[in-house]
């Protein structure tokens, strides 16, 4: 398995929509940037998400499962990008913003600090043990 980290502008699709959304989840389309989309592509079912609000909060709000593997974007009309589909399995119990992760010296090395604007992105397992810690949710 492995671990992911998916960001969201709240005010386009927030963690309650997609726990709205249900068993059958939603497709993560709209990626437009290379390495977040060869991310997509690296992604497995059972790998499990962070699903941050970007923008508006800064902050990791729950967890979503992928429960299909990358697929055409529909959303690409040149069919360059790839999309997965994600469940949502969880809230933090406590969401854990940018602010404490860049204070949290364990886990400088993350992308989210290192190349802010990319929007998909690998956890390695150690940092996702941490920042679900920090969100007191059991990993």
């Amino acid at each position: 398995m492995q671990y992911w980290l998916m960001k969201s502008e709240p005010d386009v699709w927030s963690i309650n929509q997609q726990k709205k959304a249900g068993q059958k989840g939603v497709a993560w389309d709209g990626v437009r940037n290379y390495q977040a989309a060869n991310n997509l592509k690296k992604m497995e079912v059972g790998d499990l998400c962070f699903f941050y609000h970007s923008n508006i909060g800064k902050e990791i709000v729950g967890i979503v499962k992928v429960i299909k593997k990358a697929f055409v974007d529909k959303t690409d009309k040149k069919k360059r990008f790839v999309a997965v589909q994600v469940r949502f399995k969880e809230y933090l119990k406590y969401p854990v913003t940018l602010e404490k992760i860049k204070k949290n010296k364990s886990i400088s090395h993350l992308p989210l600090i290192k190349q802010s604007r990319l929007s998909v992105m690998p956890i390695d397992y150690k940092s996702w043990k941490i920042l679900c810690k920090m969100g007191s949710i059991s990993s």
